[in-house]
């Protein structure tokens, strides 16, 4: 897998998966699939609604949390910043 390097020195995937559009019950089993073929980056948002799905199957895949880089989106009405960082909370 290649990475680059962001301006605070983390590495970040330069491929990654994505899960949007894909139902809620079946985004558990596309993230595991996604991870096993070497995938280290999921991508999510809160208007996808399946951010519980993609942190059950970072629980369950058995790669360390620190192999991979998770990126979800604040919904635009959660802007502002207290509702931003409640936000956040919630999706983690």
């Amino acid at each position: 897998m290649e990475y680059v390097k962001l301006n605070n020195g983390v590495e970040m995937p330069i491929l990654g998966f994505g899960v949007y559009q894909i139902p809620k019950e079946e985004t558990k089993r596309c993230v595991l699939d996604a991870i096993e073929v070497g995938y280290r980056s999921i991508d999510t948002a809160q208007s996808y609604f399946n951010e519980s799905e993609v942190g059950d199957a970072i629980v369950e895949c058995g790669v360390p949390r620190e192999e991979l880089f998770i990126t979800t989106k604040v919904w635009i009405d959660n802007y502002g910043y207290e509702k931003c960082k409640e936000s956040v909370l919630e999706s983690l």
